[in-house]
């Protein structure tokens, strides 16, 4: 396939133009103009780019790309070796943030949702990047049982916060980083909440309200997403695209 003719696929498929976000979405470095062989992962790190280098990818596909806004521009250091890599290997970089979040079907909360069984209802938060909908068990389960089948499905321990013997019969979830949405999740009538990460703050709104947090992590809350784009790439697009996870512990 044509370069020009995958960015505008995705551009298509993933409608960046209708999001606010805080970088570049789409090809973000251009390499050479035809590509059969794409690597996906969650994050443009160093390790990444060598794997797609030494497998001779044509592209790479991320969810945390390049050139963040209020970044220092310089090209130095561990930006350098990331862009000669790319440059000088003739590598595509793509990346799709809140686009990938979004998207609701190969979306990482539509993606988390299905792998825990979780029906979403309706949307909330700034630009409705969060989901609300019910757990899998129609009567609820206690907040420290959906801990434990988060766990066990992400291959992770979460961090649960506040009461965990609280009945769930109304679950909200954001990927990655997004605890910021906590309150929103609390008005939106949830009782929990689940993203990637906690902060300070998130400790003391979830013993206040009542309402209990999970963070479950940035990176194990994001893999699901470009998976699912690996997927789509093949049956949709004819190409070969492979899935790696490179393991984070945050």
């Amino acid at each position: 396939m044509r370069l020009i003719e995958l960015d505008r696929r995705l551009e298509a498929l993933f409608d960046a133009a209708g999001l606010k976000d805080y970088c570049p979405n789409g090809l973000q470095v251009e390499g050479r103009a035809e590509v059969a062989r794409v690597l996906c992962g969650v994050t443009a790190s160093q390790a990444l780019l060598d794997l797609a280098r030494d497998g001779g990818y044509d592209a790479v596909f991320v969810h945390h790309g390049y050139f963040w806004k209020g970044e220092d521009g310089r090209i130095t250091g561990i930006r350098r070796q990331r862009l000669r890599t790319l440059l000088a290997n003739d590598i595509s970089l793509f990346a799709y943030h809140l686009p990938l979040d979004a998207h609701p079907e190969l979306g990482n909360n539509a993606q988390l949702g299905r792998l825990m069984g979780w029906r979403g209802e309706g949307r909330f938060a700034d630009q409705e990047l969060g989901w609300i909908g019910r757990p899998g068990a129609p009567e609820g389960e206690s907040a420290a049982q959906l801990a434990r089948s988060i766990a066990a499905r992400l291959g992770r321990d979460p961090l649960l916060v506040g009461d965990g013997a609280r009945v769930v019969k109304r679950v909200a979830w954001c990927t990655g980083g997004a605890q910021g949405f906590f309150e929103q999740a609390i008005a939106a009538g949830a009782d929990l909440y689940v993203s990637g990460e906690a902060s300070e703050q998130t400790v003391h709104l979830a013993r206040e309200s009542g309402v209990p947090y999970i963070a479950a992590g940035h990176h194990a809350t994001e893999r699901y997403g470009v998976r699912a784009v690996a997927r789509h790439l093949v049956e949709q697009f004819g190409l070969q695209a492979d899935f790696v996870d490179l393991a984070n512990p945050v």
